[in-house]
């Protein structure tokens, strides 16, 4: 009898795997696709949910680290040595409040931050907001392609200014001809260019103990050097365009691969998009001051410790490290150059497209094609030939820089007073409007781009 039950019971269970109902005996799909052991599948599973929930917030974060950052972050850190990382510290909140109140406005109304404010700012006051914002976007561009161009030409030799048209070429035709679900995963890739100046700040000698005690020990020196450096680090590390770009690719993340509704329309899930858009805006953010960190301390163990202490473009802060740091640290950083610039020059193209497109009601994104949304293309190639043409031109680099952190430092606090504003209406974000920690952080960090504002014009005024 026993041997007539379990074969019953074996009979029985293999009609049921073959109909593929379910069994104590099959193992799940989960569990089938899992890595072996317990303890090791848990956390590798845990990464793996993390990594595929970065995205806008990392490529955001990243492309914070252009050429022209490279500049200002190199000569900070020639300039003071260790006496302002502690900054890298104090702006991190800061930028990651500015950008999750931008990121949750695309996700939740499925529209980017120029589109939003054009139905609720009075055209008088977005429309210049809003070309300020691609003239400065412009200025950038080329500084950045001209960093580029002269970095290409230390590593490889030859005419920089051809290394600069070529590198715009690129930028401009990647963002043209791809569509934004396969763009996107070229600029993820070119991420992994700003890991060249965390490999460079362990190839050159650094006192540690001097850099954890200026990292948590701030110092602040009341003289117009250093409040011109603190204004510049700050208003390289909060920039307009950063906003912009992150509330569009939200946008476009719904549109691309199976489309999705805008919280506000298909509220179900919502706690799983805005948990991810934390963890992608913290770790992106967070990767943007890591790096920002790693080139002050390379330039102030190398540059500032051997006494030079004026850098005035990345290119010049990268061949000045070859006689000291040796080929290895000057290779990686020049390389760093212009693999942060292909990253950083089309999301400051793309951020102008998007806002003057918003703005004017044009159809905008990477995702449709260029004759189906051909303004919005055209601001994209505009200001990339532009900043190509300014390289021409024999621009003083330094000089459009200043005026580019100028045009910013106007433009920063009433975009972000706006994007908080509109965070936290109910009648635009719903049940979904920002928390009133994230509301606080806002305004605070709103208040320090006011007093960079202040602190910029008095100083070049005394």
């Amino acid at each position: 009898m026993r041997v007539a039950a379990t074969s019953a019971k074996k009979t029985r269970s293999a009609a049921r795997a073959a109909a593929g109902a379910p069994s104590a005996k099959r193992a799940s799909p989960a569990a089938a696709d899992a890595p072996p052991g317990p303890a090791g599948a848990s956390r590798r599973a845990k990464l793996w949910r993390y990594a595929k929930q970065l995205g806008p917030g990392l490529v955001t974060g990243a492309s914070d680290d252009d050429p022209s950052g490279i500049g200002t972050y190199s000569q900070v850190g020639a300039q003071f040595g260790t006496g302002m990382l502690w900054t890298m510290l104090f702006s991190y909140p800061l930028m990651v409040s500015a950008q999750l109140a931008s990121a949750r406005i695309g996700r939740v109304t499925g529209r980017g931050i120029a589109g939003n404010l054009r139905r609720h700012v009075h055209p008088a006051l977005l429309h210049p907001l809003v070309w300020a914002l691609v003239l400065a976007n412009t200025i950038n561009i080329g500084a950045d392609l001209g960093a580029m161009g002269e970095a290409a030409t230390l590593v490889l030799g030859g005419p920089a200014l051809a290394y600069t048209v070529a590198l715009g070429a690129v930028s401009l035709g990647l963002q043209v001809w791809l569509p934004y679900s396969r763009y996107v995963r070229v600029l993820k890739w070119l991420c992994l260019a700003v890991l060249a100046y965390v490999a460079t700040a362990f190839a050159v000698h650094v006192p540690w103990g001097r850099v954890l005690h200026d990292t948590l020990v701030p110092r602040i020196e009341l003289t117009p050097a250093f409040v011109t450096g603190l204004v510049a680090v700050l208003g390289t590390t909060i920039s307009p365009y950063l906003f912009f770009w992150q509330a569009s690719q939200e946008v476009e993340e719904m549109k691309g691969g199976t489309p999705e509704k805008p919280l506000k329309q298909a509220p179900r899930g919502a706690s799983r998009h805005l948990e991810r858009i934390g963890v992608d805006t913290w770790f992106g953010m967070g990767v943007s001051n890591v790096i920002a960190f790693f080139i002050m301390l390379t330039a102030a163990a190398t540059l500032h410790a051997r006494g030079i202490v004026d850098v005035d473009s990345a290119g010049r802060a990268a061949e000045a490290l070859r006689p000291i740091a040796g080929d290895l640290a000057f290779g990686l950083f020049a390389l760093g150059i212009v693999g942060t610039g292909l990253l950083a020059v089309p999301l400051l193209a793309g951020s102008a497209a998007y806002g003057v497109g918003e703005a004017m009601g044009w159809r905008t994104g990477l995702e449709h094609a260029p004759r189906r949304a051909r303004h919005f293309y055209g601001v994209i190639a505009a200001a990339t030939l532009i900043g190509i043409a300014l390289n021409f031109a024999h621009v003083n680099p330094v000089r459009a820089l200043y005026w580019s952190a100028v045009l910013n430092g106007v433009i920063a606090a009433p975009i972000l007073a706006a994007i908080l504003v509109v965070a936290a209406r109910r009648d635009v974000m719903g049940d979904f409007a920002i928390s009133k920690r994230l509301r606080v952080a806002g305004w605070l960090t709103t208040a320090a781009m006011v007093a960079c504002l202040v602190a910029m014009a008095t100083v070049h005024a005394a």
